[in-house]
């Protein structure tokens, strides 16, 4: 299943294989995939808990290895992560799901694929043609024991959200439509389901970690409310190397609620630096009344370009945790002008956890100083073409 954003890809995939293990006559093993998981319980595993309502049964759930089981089929489904191919390919199984197969390694997929006895089932949003259109589509292929593949044996569905009309939050439809004229490459790919082309990313390079590395700790803050998150991102800087974690992406957040959240997280009062969002003086002033150390980020003409270069200088990860900050690394791209040209504007809509981030290197490493002085290099237009740092 290919397609946009809430075609309700997942959530169907879910809802079919919940409906097979509740009443298939016969025990099967059905095991779900995604890329980690952090991904599977902020993704398949809520949506599965959801699907069951009232008759999930924590009796029946095994908080360790991640299975389910059906007392009344002797059905069993199980979550494991991608991230250690070995255990993903597990033993054979009846029925297997891959959630977002596009951030799934080859040989992995490959590997589950053939120890699946009856049929595998994969979604993805197409931000760019991966291993699917150039093997799956293309050519046939033996597996071990499932015999030939070929074309007529793989099946292709596109969906968008416009098949999911029903059942689509109220102003949802409008916001997804009104991306077409703000970024049409983000509209081709989540809301119309066409391949995208990953060009312009601002920042193309980062790897996933389990953790944080020791070392001392500063933070990133974007504020947002109703429409968009706040973000709250700890960073960790070890020699060339940036680490960072996810620990507030959430909406409706009031600064008293901001501030209550940092403490109960282990933020330090009067000690941990946290940089944010210098256009919201008032917010900052009104955490800094609970006693954070909070403080504007360096901020001025070029200064938002200047930031992104500062942020490449690195080699960057993620915690695996940092679902969300992760899925805008790889979508926070330059926009282009009517003639193709990429411009100095981003998308804004996968911003706030690349801004929150950014704010925490500006303020940790770029005194107020450093940024004014970018104003007489940009009046130059000498700003991108030379190292300032």
């Amino acid at each position: 299943m290919e397609g946009g954003t809430y075609a309700s890809k997942t959530w169907a995939a879910m809802q079919f294989l919940t409906l097979i293990g509740e009443n298939y006559p016969d025990p099967l093993h059905i095991t779900v995939i995604s890329e980690t998981m952090p991904h599977l319980k902020q993704g398949c595993i809520l949506d599965f808990r959801s699907i069951m309502g009232d008759t999930f049964n924590e009796k029946f759930w095994n908080k360790t290895d991640y299975i389910y089981r059906w007392p009344s089929t002797g059905s069993w489904m199980q979550f494991l992560s991608a991230d250690q191919p070995s255990k993903a390919a597990g033993p054979r199984r009846d029925i297997l799901f891959v959630n977002e197969a596009n951030h799934i390694a080859r040989d992995t997929f490959r590997q589950a694929d053939m120890r699946t006895h009856l049929f595998t089932i994969a979604d993805w949003n197409p931000e760019s043609e991966f291993w699917f259109h150039n093997e799956e589509l293309t050519q046939a292929e033996i597996y071990e024991d499932r015999k030939l593949i070929n074309t007529n044996d793989v099946f292709l569905r596109g969906l968008t959200y416009r098949d999911a009309l029903d059942v689509m939050p109220p102003g949802k439809r409008k916001e997804i439509e009104d991306w077409e004229f703000k970024d049409p490459n983000w509209f081709n790919i989540y809301g119309l389901g066409l391949i995208g082309k990953v060009e312009g990313l601002v920042y193309p390079y980062f790897q996933q970690v389990e953790e944080l590395p020791r070392g001392d700790v500063f933070y990133g803050l974007d504020f947002g409310f109703s429409n968009d998150p706040t973000v709250v991102v700890a960073n960790v800087v070890v020699g060339d190397a940036l680490y960072s974690r996810e620990l507030i992406y959430e909406t409706g957040l009031t600064n008293d609620m901001i501030a209550r959240r940092m403490g109960d997280l282990g933020i330090k009062p009067n000690y941990d630096e946290i940089f944010a969002d210098s256009a919201e003086p008032k917010s900052i002033e009104e955490i800094h009344a609970y006693g954070f150390n909070i403080k504007p980020a360096p901020k001025g003409p070029g200064s938002v370009e200047y930031g992104h270069q500062k942020v490449r200088q690195y080699k960057q990860f993620w915690t695996k945790d940092s679902t969300w900050c992760i899925k805008e690394q790889r979508n926070f791209r330059y926009i282009q002008d009517k003639d193709g040209k990429f411009t100095e504007k981003t998308t804004h809509k996968f911003s706030h956890g690349m801004d929150a981030r950014r704010y925490g290197i500006m303020g940790l490493f770029e005194p107020q100083e450093a940024v004014e002085d970018i104003v007489v290099y940009d009046s130059m237009q000498l700003v991108g073409n030379i190292d300032i740092g």
